[in-house]
């Protein structure tokens, strides 16, 4: 089961998306929780995560490669990996299924990385932590189709919305706006998603949030993805 060839152009853009990210699904009925929010989710999102590069230890390839089984929705990998295993594991885990494959903005080789992803026939990523200025990514924006600004630190679940998040995602929606090329870049906000940071995120700029136990762990799943796609469009 695979998205269409031109998915990233067709997603909505006329309502904020949802990106649900599998971390905070139960993963031991990982197919029950893909089949439950399967019909309202816009992207399935995968941190994937080397245990050095972050402290967390994350989702591997045989796990994408069963994700693929149950959906056709896009897979997005974000790949937390160290310079010396990053093409293997861009290789790996496009061999598992992923349709879109993001890499750090602080991994050294984000030219090669982008290259690899472009010529396995994916979409490609970049990813930003807090300390990276987002003018650093304006020369990729050409090469990408997405562009995700994380808005705590880096593989620890449960922070609150650094205070920089929304002033960041305003500058990338500027970026993006301004750029020469007609590639769609899709700009997502991942880390400290919660029902009062949505709404601001949401008018700075973010076209998808990342969401995990919002998402999972809503009493009332239906009526809160219909909350999410009202969030007003203007900036």
């Amino acid at each position: 089961m695979r998205p269409a060839a031109n998915w990233i152009d067709s997603l909505p853009t006329d309502r904020l998306m949802a990106e649900m990210s599998l971390w905070s699904a139960d993963l031991g009925r990982l197919e029950d929780e893909i089949k439950r929010v399967d019909a309202l989710t816009d992207i399935y999102h995968i941190d994937v995560a080397d245990g050095h590069f972050s402290p967390a230890l994350l989702f591997f390839p045989d796990l994408v490669a069963l994700c693929r089984k149950h959906t056709s929705k896009p897979l997005h990998v974000h790949l937390m990996a160290t310079d010396d295993i990053l093409e293997d594991q861009i290789r790996q885990f496009a061999e598992a299924g992923a349709d879109l494959i993001s890499i750090h903005a602080e991994n050294a080789d984000i030219d090669g990385g982008l290259k690899l992803i472009g010529d396995l026939g994916l979409v490609s990523g970049i990813v930003l932590q807090l300390q990276t200025a987002v003018a650093d990514v304006g020369r990729y924006l050409d090469r990408i189709g997405m562009l995700t600004l994380l808005g705590t630190r880096i593989g620890v679940k449960g922070q609150g919305l650094d205070e920089q998040a929304e002033p960041r995602l305003r500058e990338a929606a500027d970026l993006i706006a301004n750029k020469k090329s007609s590639n769609r870049v899709v700009l997502a906000a991942d880390g400290g998603i919660r029902e009062h940071t949505v709404p601001g995120l949401r008018l700075a700029g973010a076209e998808t949030i990342v969401m995990g136990s919002l998402a999972f762990n809503a009493k009332d799943f239906n009526e809160r993805m219909d909350w999410v796609h009202a969030q007003p469009v203007e900036r």
